[in-house]
Order: C-alpha cells, then structure tokens, then sequence
C-alpha cells in the first residue's frame, strides 16, 4: 500500500534538525577546543619566553689565570749625558788678553797652557811692592844696628834703659813691617801666575769664549766672563730621571743601553753608579748616575740619549690584561669567580704598567679564576655563566662573550 507523502515528511525533519545538532556540537566541541589549546600554548610560550629572558640576563664571561711572576722590560727614559769632569775656566787677574794657544776641539794636559793675559797693572804693583820692600828693609838693617849700639852704651851707663828699649822695639817693628812688604810681593807675584790661564786636567777645549785684545775682568761672577771650558771624556757621566714606581729596581751594576740621534745604527754600554737615594717632590723622579766608557770619544757632553734598561723579572708579582681591571669607587678591583659560581670582588695593589697588561702586588691568589673584560654593571654576588671551562695562562685578549642571543621561542 502506498505512504502518505505527509507522512515521509514529516520523519525526515526530525532527522536533519538531530544532524544539524550533532554538527553545531561537534563544531561548538571544536572551537572550545581550539581556544583551551591556544591559551595553552600561549602560557607555555610565556613561561619559555619569561626563562629564555632570564637566562640571556646573566652575563657570559671567559675567566683567566694570573700569570705568576713578571716579565723582564725594556723602560726607555730620556737621559743627559755630560763629561766626567767639566771647568769653566775664569782669569784671576785683569788685562787684556794676549795670546790662546787652544782652541775648541783641542786635546790638553793638565798644566798645559790656554792663554796669556797682559797685566801692565799688575806689572806696575809687582814692581812698586819690591821697592817698597828694599825700603823696609833697609830701615829695618839700620834701626837693628841702632838697637845694637844703644845696646852697648847701656852696659856703660851712657844712656837709660828706656832710650835702649825704645831702640830695640824700633828695630822690631821694622822688622815686622820687611815681613808685611814681602807678603805683599808674593801675593803679587802669585798673582802673576794667573797671568797664565792653564788647564786643570787631562781633557778637551769644548769652549773659547775669548779672543786677542779682549778686556779680561777677573772673577767668575758680576763681570767676569767665562774663557774656556775644558771636559775629561775619557768616561761619561749619564743622569736620568726614574719614576718612583722603578725606583726600587735601580741597582748598583744594572746595565743599560744607550740611542744617540747621532750614530741612529750604534748603541753604547753604561752602567749604573749610584742614585740620589731621594725622590724630587716636583717630578716624583729619582736622580740616577750612570757610567759610560768613552774611548773613542763618540760621546760628547751635553748629548741627549734614549736609555734602554733591562729591568729584571720578580717572580713574586703576578700579571693581569689591562682589560681585566676594574675602575670602581673603591680603588682598583678585579672580579673573580667563587665555588658557586658567584662573582667575588677583589681589591688589588698595583706596580709597573707592563703595557698591555699590569704587575699586580697584592690582592690575587695563584688559583683564582679572573673574568676578562667584565661588564661595567657586573656587581658582588652576580650570576655569571662561563663560556670557556678552564681558566688559561696564554695570551690575554679581550674575550667577553658579545655574541648575539639566539632569537627566542616563537609565540
């Protein structure tokens, strides 16, 4: 038998609006779904995020190990060097000067003469001072012969005792007054010596401040002018100036080199004398004296020189990169790295600066582990993390850890 259309339709529609239910639900399912995932995967990608920043917040840092003991250096210092002994020579008398038989350059022994002055004044005094002792002396042989007269006419009675006695005191004071006319003629003849300039060693002329017919005034200050210089080269004297950090390094017998501007392809040997024992408040310098052989007579007076000292090493200082100090309010730190992995900073007593790295005095241990380079920010108690495992002893260079951080994880 046949169905009823209306039938047919009316059990299909149920039909569809259950689909369509379980549709909506399973798509309602869906999105709820894909809404808990997603903030799932947020939260996650947060907390990834938030750890990633944390750890990208410590600073990566290499460490080294302080090199025990210190190097030999080269310290260069600028240095005079001048004759083992220098005289300026002055006249004694004045005139006019005569004759040189000297000039610069020349090669003279002690006694041998420079110049000649002529001293018609003095001449004259030497002259007027003899006869004034030919006088006294003169007076002096008669008024002795009167003593001695008076002398024997006392023993007759002829004449008193105080006549005798007044004759006798005569005789005395012209006897007295011979010594002073002849004291007065050797200090002119020794005056006349002076007429004479001569050299007072074994040296070389390095000066001649006169010539024939000049006016010669005697004495070395006011108007006196200088006439000759005469220096023994036969060894240097070399004068430099150390800083105060090597002062203590300045021993008697350390070797050093000497750099002329003159001979650019040689060097000369020196060796140091003694030191000044005192520090210039005005430069914090200590005056050192070298000696310097001069047989071929390359070294003048007067002569700059670059001094070259071999310092020796100290093995009980320790050596550090410049880049691993720290300049903080406290003075000189450096940071190292404790048991736990915690930076520890340490104060530090510093000595020469070795150029790229620096003599440390006091302040390290042989085992510490110093971070090289370290942030400016870096502070007592940070977290560091170390990119190298061990602390090495070779060539220190800048080796903070500057490289990029890795993207992070993608939200």
């Amino acid at each position: 038998m046949p169905r009823d259309s209306s039938q047919t339709h009316d059990t299909k529609a149920p039909r569809k609006r259950l689909l369509l239910g379980v549709v909506l639900l399973a798509a309602l399912a869906g999105a709820v779904w894909l809404a808990v995932s997603g903030v799932m995967t947020r939260q996650q990608s947060v907390a990834t995020l938030d750890k990633w920043t944390q750890e990208q917040a410590i600073p990566t840092v290499e460490v080294i190990a302080p090199k025990r003991g210190t190097a030999s250096q080269e310290l260069v210092l600028p240095g005079d060097v001048e004759a083992y002994y220098e005289a300026s020579i002055f006249a004694r008398v004045s005139g006019y000067l005569k004759i040189w038989y000297k000039d610069i350059g020349a090669r003279v022994k002690a006694g041998e003469k420079l110049a000649l002055i002529d001293t018609p004044e003095l001449d004259q005094q030497l002259e007027q001072g003899k006869s004034d002792l030919q006088s006294v002396e003169a007076n002096a042989t008669l008024a002795e012969l009167t003593a001695k007269r008076w002398k024997a006419l006392l023993s007759s009675q002829s004449v008193s005792q105080q006549t005798a006695d007044e004759k006798s005191g005569d005789a005395a004071a012209k006897r007295a007054l011979v010594a002073s006319a002849q004291a007065n003629v050797d200090r002119l003849q020794a005056l006349e010596s002076f007429k004479t300039i001569t050299a007072p060693f074994d040296g070389i002329v390095t000066a001649r401040k006169t010539d024939i017919g000049a006016l010669i005034n005697a004495g070395s200050g006011g108007s006196g002018v200088e006439l000759f210089k005469v220096a023994d080269t036969h060894e240097m004297r070399v004068y430099v100036r150390v800083p105060q950090a090597y002062a203590g390094l300045m021993q008697r017998g350390i070797m050093a080199e000497l750099k002329l501007s003159q001979y650019p392809q040689e060097t000369f040997k020196a060796t140091l004398e003694t030191t000044s024992n005192a520090i210039a408040k005005d430069s914090r310098t200590a005056l050192v004296e070298l000696m310097a052989a001069n047989p071929d007579g390359k070294l003048w007076p007067g002569t700059f020189a670059e001094v070259h000292f071999q310092l020796p090493a100290d093995p009980d200082t320790y050596r550090l990169p410049t880049s691993a100090l720290l300049f903080r309010e406290h003075g000189l730190e450096v940071a190292t790295i404790g048991p736990d992995d915690k930076v520890v900073l340490k104060p530090i007593t510093v000595g020469r600066d070795l150029g790229t790295e620096i003599e440390v005095r006091s302040g390290l241990e042989p085992n510490d582990r110093v971070i090289d380079s370290p942030p400016d920010s870096l502070g007592a108690g940070d977290t560091v993390k170390i990119a190298n495992a061990a602390p090495t002893a070779g060539p220190h260079t800048a080796r903070l850890a500057s490289e990029k951080p890795a993207a992070g994880p993608a939200e």
